[in-house]
């Protein structure tokens, strides 16, 4: 890795929004950690890139990937937390497996992640949420109980963090990246996962309001 470069620490890079803004980060001459559930990358590689294992969800497995990553740096410019799922996102009626599963997933194991680094986030870096419009109280619709509930949750945690980290200047946003072409969003969605990813880039470039929730497809804060 370029020792010139800055760091940037993404989870969930398997394909999709992860994968696109990690090739975006690297064009942006950023150094960047990703994280897959095996640790490899198929089709992609990078100099500046290296892949680490991360089951979200096992304590083991999220306190190996501290390890890994903090053994290659103990400076981080950018943490995007980006893996999470949505097994409800259709379904009007929540399902206690799926519900403790996306809850267990796109809340705790990132809140988690996210404090084991929080330490090792430079002054003046940033830390962002791949978040959803979903989670705002003005979306409130019957389906995607769990989906939905998780990145309110995750909102709120912006939120409180960034109250904490202001004497370091470190901003904290939670992004919606828009209705993407992922296997979430279909094949219909108007964004490529390129849009995205270029969407969430600007946001996190800007000089947001640190806690606040950023949505790409409109010129300004929630």
């Amino acid at each position: 890795m370029n020792k010139l470069y800055k760091t940037a620490v993404i989870t969930g890079i398997s394909s999709g929004i992860g994968l696109a803004l990690t090739k975006k980060l690297l064009t942006e001459n950023f150094n960047v950690i990703g994280t897959t559930r095996s640790g490899k990358l198929d089709d992609f590689s990078h100099s500046n890139l290296k892949v680490i294992p991360l089951e979200a969800t096992n304590q083991e497995s999220r306190e190996n990937a501290i390890k890994e990553i903090l053994a290659i740096t103990k400076d981080i410019d950018l943490l995007v937390n980006n893996a999470g799922i949505a097994p409800d996102a259709f379904s009007n009626q929540p399902d206690f497996d799926s519900f403790t599963e996306t809850i267990n997933t796109n809340v705790t194991s990132v809140i988690f992640f996210t404090e084991s680094l929080l330490k090792n986030i430079k002054t003046g870096g940033k830390i962002a949420f791949i978040s959803s419009s979903m989670g705002l109280l003005k979306n409130a619709a019957p389906n995607g109980t769990a989906y939905r509930l998780s990145k309110n949750a995750i909102n709120m945690y912006a939120a409180m963090l960034a109250t904490r980290v202001i004497d370091e200047e470190i901003t904290v946003t939670p992004i919606h990246p828009g209705w993407v072409q992922t296997k979430l969003g279909g094949n219909q969605a108007p964004f490529t996962t390129q849009d995205s990813a270029d969407g969430i880039y600007n946001a996190i470039l800007l000089n947001t309001a640190s806690g606040k929730f950023w949505d790409i497809t409109i010129p300004g804060l929630d």
